[in-house]
C-alpha cells in the first residue's frame, strides 16, 4: 500500500506469510466442528435476529474495521473523478459478472435447480465485504477499494431485487428452465449493507478523523493503526470458523454437491480477476488501482447471498447451502489470488502511485 509505514508493511507480510494456512485449518475446524458436534449449529441459530447472525455480523463488522480505519477519507472525493476506474468497475460488477454467473449456473448446474438459483443469487451480490482484506494484503489501493466498495453498495441498495427477479424469474425461461419468485425488498438489501458495511465504514471513518485531531496523524500511523491490524486476521479466523460449522455436516454428507457447486464458482473467480487485471492495464490503471478493481469484481456479498436464500427459500433449502459454498470456495481461492497480483507487480515492475487523478 501506497505510503504505508514500514512497521505496518512488515507486519502484515509476516501474518501473509502463513494466512493460507490459517483458514485451512479454520475451514476444517469449523466443519469438523459442525460435523461431530451437531448442537453447536442450533447454539449459534440462538444468536440470531431475523435471517442476521449476531457471530457472523459481529466477526465480519471487527475484521473490516482496521482496514476501514486506514482509509484515507479525506481522498475519496479524487476518487470518484477517475471515470474510467469507476466504469470499468460498474461493467464488472453489473454486467459481466453477473451474467458470466448466470451462464456458469445454467451450463453446470441446470439438473439441480436449488442450487443453480443459489449460485445466480451470490452473482447478484456484489462485494462489500471481504474485498477490504484480500485489497490490503494485495496491496492494492485502499482508497479506491473504499470507494468502488461505496459504490457497489448504491448500485446494491437500488438494483439487487430488480437484478433478482430478471435473472431468477425471467431469464431461465429463455433457456428452456422453470423460474422462480424471488421477494426481496430495497429495506432488506439496505439492512444488510448497513450491517455489514455501514458500522465498520462509519466507525473507520469516526476513528480516522476523531483520533488523528486528538493525537496526530504519525501517533495514528505509527502507533494506532499497527495495534489494531491483527483483528482483521483474528476475526476472519473466527467468522469462517462460525460460517462453516453452521453446515458442516451437510458438507461432510454432500461432497459430490460440494464439488458440483464449487467447480463453475472457481471457474468464475479466476475469469473476473484475469479479465479484471488486462481491462485494467488496458486502461493505464496503475497496480494498486487495478488490484483493487480486480479483487472487487472477483469477490462476492456471500453475506447478503445467504441472507437472502435463507429468508426467502429457508435454511435447510439447496439455495442457502449453494449459498454457503460461496465462501468455502471463495477465500482460498482470493487467497491464492492474492499472491497472483503480488507476482503480476513483480513480473511486469507494476508501479503503484499516489496519484489519484
Amino acid at each position: 500500500m501506497a505510503n504505508q509505514p514500514e512497521s505496518m508493511t512488515g507486519k502484515l507480510s509476516l501474518l501473509d506469510r502463513f494466512l493460507t494456512l490459517w483458514i485451512f485449518l479454520a475451514m476444517g475446524f469449523g466443519v469438523g466442528l459442525g460435523y461431530f458436534v451437531p448442537s453447536v449449529s442450533g447454539f449459534i441459530s440462538l444468536f440470531q435476529v431475523g435471517t442476521t447472525s449476531i457471530p457472523i455480523a459481529i466477526g465480519l463488522i471487527l475484521m473490516m474495521y482496521p482496514p476501514l480505519a486506514k482509509v484515507k477519507y479525506e481522498d475519496l472525493p479524487l476518487v470518484f473523478r477517475n471515470w474510467k476506474v469507476l466504469s470499468l468497475s460498474l461493467i464488472q460488477n453489473w454486467l459481466i459478472g453477473p451474467v458470466l454467473m448466470f451462464l456458469l449456473a445454467i451450463l453446470f448446474l441446470r439438473a439441480y435447480p436449488d442450487y443453480m438459483v443459489g449460485l445466480i443469487l451470490i452473482g447478484l451480490a456484489r462485494c462489500i465485504a471481504m474485498v477490504i482484506v484480500w485489497n490490503e494484503l494485495a496491496k492494492g489501493d485502499t482508497e479506491y477499494a473504499a470507494g468502488l466498495v461505496a459504490f457497489n453498495s448504491i448500485f446494491q441498495i437500488v438494483f439487487f431485487s430488480v437484478y433478482a427477479y430478471i435473472f431468477i424469474t425471467v431469464l431461465p425461461g429463455w433457456f428452456g428452465l422453470k423460474g422462480v419468485a424471488v421477494n426481496v425488498t430495497i429495506g432488506q438489501i439496505a439492512q444488510s449493507v448497513f450491517i455489514y458495511l455501514g458500522i465498520p465504514f462509519f466507525g473507520g471513518m469516526i476513528t480516522r478523523f476523531a483520533l488523528i485531531r486528538a493525537r496526530g496523524r504519525e501517533w495514528y500511523e505509527t502507533a494506532f493503526i499497527p495495534r489494531i491490524s491483527p483483528v482483521t486476521l483474528a476475526a476472519l479466523l473466527f467468522t469462517i470458523v462460525v460460517m462453516f460449522s453452521l453446515k458442516g455436516e451437510i458438507i461432510v454428507q454432500l461432497p459430490l454437491d460440494v464439488i458440483r457447486i464449487a467447480i463453475p464458482l472457481l471457474i468464475y473467480f479466476v475469469i473476473m480477476f484475469l479479465v479484471s487485471f488486462y481491462m485494467g492495464k488496458k486502461i493505464g490503471a496503475d497496480y494498486s488501482k487495478t488490484a483493487a478493481i480486480a479483487f472487487t469484481a472477483a469477490s462476492n456479498n456471500f453475506e447478503l447471498a445467504i441472507a437472502v436464500t435463507v429468508a426467502v427459500f429457508g435454511i435447510g433449502s439447496g439455495q442457502a447451502f449453494a449459498a454457503v459454498i460461496g465462501p468455502l470456495v471463495e477465500v482460498p481461492v482470493l487467497i491464492s489470488l492474492v499472491n497472483v497480483a503480488l507476482y503480476f507487480q513483480r513480473r511486469f515492475s507494476w508501479v503503484s502511485t499516489s496519484n489519484l487523478r
